[in-house]
């Protein structure tokens, strides 16, 4: 690759308003699209080339997806808008004093700043919990989980030692919330349908899963009884459930819970919180339990130009004193509002403030096991939430090709139970596991 000093921004000088927009995820998406032909200048930074969706990324992880089927690149997204511009390039920070963004390539002056960086994974401060446990934010990391999967169970049919053996068959989920409770149920499913036919040499009824929840329910976000439907869901299918229950350390090997129960296991999944994906360059007293303040119209408090939309989005109002939940109805309701704010902006006219629109919750356990809290307090279980559950993501789904392929793959799993994409496409190892680095070196050693 070119070096930092060969490259620069290259985004042509414009006499339109200049619109920055920082994250292409669903908020920064809709922006685009509600900004297309409203006489400004767009420039999008992603570290990324392309918008996912992430409510998918467990099936990502446990073979029922390929990575490509839940992404889509940003340029193909919006080769039909003019004067849009996206650089895959990291901002350092942003200097309101000027308006200026920093990118790892050169600076950009902005009219109006969009910081829309969504969320990342929260380690609570533990490094060795941020250093062995996988998390699962992103494609990559999604195929980390899906590789580590594999090769556990690769490895397990190969070791002698039955003490190993068992680690490598047993997985703790950390956090009970929607990706806790749809990556146990999928990976529940697979040990029930798939992997006994791919491992007839191993007894499946020795692997064991684990979710592991802080309070004292399932599905904290959700509604009581889809707490209660969900927690039944996975116990049905062999799931086992530890409420109240919260991860001190986590050495690669074993986990070691407040109260001094220990787990031994070669694989901790990270779904125990997130936290704002802050950038340098916002003032401090801007920023609140790691999300960014925001007035009624996303503007950032204290600033006068830049705004932030989405999960790095606190908006505190009466009915949501935490702000609004990190789904990507928020973030997709406030990339339109907001869009059409900065046009009253522009046109001198008054702003109108956000409200959100709650259209409900669903998660998913698996095969018609589904729950839904929808509008008028109405709780829904079983069949018809995993259909509403199916319907929904094909909706939301960027493009007519990924809402193609993942139905397909949807149909063909109902009659066949088969995941098609059990591939260890690129080996995971830890940067610093030496003797896995040889192992795998050796492997491949042709």
């Amino acid at each position: 690759m070119l070096q930092f000093d060969k490259l620069s921004l290259n985004i042509p000088d414009t006499t339109k308003p200049r619109v920055v927009i920082i994250g292409g995820g669903f908020g920064g998406m809709n922006l685009v699209k509600s900004l297309k032909d409203r006489g400004v200048q767009i420039v999008l930074f992603d570290k990324q080339n392309y918008n996912g969706f992430w409510p998918l990324l467990y099936q990502v992880a446990t073979a029922g997806l390929e990575a490509d089927a839940i992404a889509e690149p940003f340029r193909k997204m919006f080769d039909d808008q003019t004067d849009f511009h996206y650089r895959m390039v990291r901002v350092n920070k942003i200097d309101p004093a000027t308006n200026t963004v920093t990118t790892l390539i050169g600076d950009l002056h902005y009219d109006y700043l969009i910081i829309a960086t969504g969320s990342k994974s929260n380690f609570f401060g533990n490094e060795q919990i941020q250093k062995y446990s996988f998390p699962l934010k992103t494609i990559p990391e999604a195929l980390n989980v899906r590789s580590q999967f594999l090769q556990c169970f690769e490895q397990a049919s190969v070791t002698t030692d039955p003490a190993e053996r068992q680690s490598l068959l047993t997985f703790v989920v950390a956090g009970a919330g929607p990706t806790g409770v749809e990556m146990a149920g999928s990976l529940a499913e697979m040990r029930k349908h798939v992997l006994p036919n791919d491992y007839p040499g191993l007894d499946f009824s020795q692997m064991q899963i684990y979710v592991v929840e802080g309070l004292g329910k399932v599905l904290p976000p959700m509604s009581e009884e889809a707490g209660q439907k969900a927690q039944r869901y996975l116990e049905d299918l062999g799931v086992i459930i530890k409420l109240n229950t919260l991860v001190e350390s986590y050495d690669g090997e074993t986990v070691t819970f407040k109260g001094g129960e220990q787990i031994r296991t070669q694989t901790l999944v990270w779904g125990a919180g997130v936290t704002g994906a802050l950038i340098e360059g916002i003032p401090a007293e801007s920023i609140e339990k790691g999300r960014i303040l925001v007035d009624p119209i996303n503007r950032v408090q204290g600033l006068t130009d830049v705004f932030a939309i989405g999960d790095i989005a606190f908006m505190k109002l009466e009915k949501y004193p935490k702000g609004h939940p990190g789904v990507a109805q928020p973030a997709i309701q406030q990339g339109v509002h907001l869009a059409k704010n900065i046009r009253r902006l522009m046109k001198n006219e008054p702003t109108e403030p956000f409200e959100y629109f709650d259209k409900g919750s669903l998660a998913i356990v698996g095969r018609s096991r589904a729950v839904a809290d929808l509008p008028g307090n109405i709780h829904l279980g079983g069949f018809i939430a995993w259909m509403s559950w199916l319907f929904v993501h094909i909706w939301y789904l960027v493009g007519f090709r990924s809402k193609l392929i993942v139905f397909s793959n949807w149909i063909y799993r109902l009659f066949t139970y088969q995941r098609g994409t059990r591939i260890i496409i690129r080996p995971f190892v830890r940067k610093d596991d030496k003797v896995g680095q040889e192992i795998l070196m050796k492997n491949e050693m042709s």
